[in-house]
């Protein structure tokens, strides 16, 4: 993903179908919990990267169990690598997780006044 793709669009208050779209794979790789740890694990290890090797240890997954979530991870542009000999190296995609940040803190943001659908008395 560009970093012009993950920029929210307001259009009447709202996203676009198609930014939607280009969030929701983020969102549904952060919706699984071993993911959401190991994307933790990678940015916590030190020098900011790890390997699967780094960081299986609090998981009680099998090794290409672990390569699979961090593919995941990788193909939702939060995290990158970098194979080194046998081993993949994985990095938090700091400009990625700081953009969706962005997105999350705009759909949060109130804007106006209170609405309701009950009919006042």
């Amino acid at each position: 993903m560009s970093n012009q793709e993950l920029v929210l669009t307001a259009i009447g208050g709202g996203m676009t179908p198609e930014r939607a779209g280009s969030w929701a794979p983020a969102l549904k790789a952060l919706g699984d919990p071993v993911r959401l740890r190991l994307l933790g694990e990678v940015a916590a290890s030190p020098g900011g990267e790890a390997c699967v090797c780094d960081i299986s240890g609090p998981f009680d997954l099998s090794q290409p169990t672990i390569s699979h979530h961090l593919k995941v991870l990788r193909e939702a542009g939060l995290v990158t690598s970098e194979r080194r000999a046998t081993w993949v190296y994985y990095r938090v995609n700091s400009d990625a997780l700081a953009q969706l940040a962005a997105v999350l803190s705009d759909l949060a943001a109130v804007v106006g006044e209170p609405t309701s659908c009950e009919v006042a008395e």
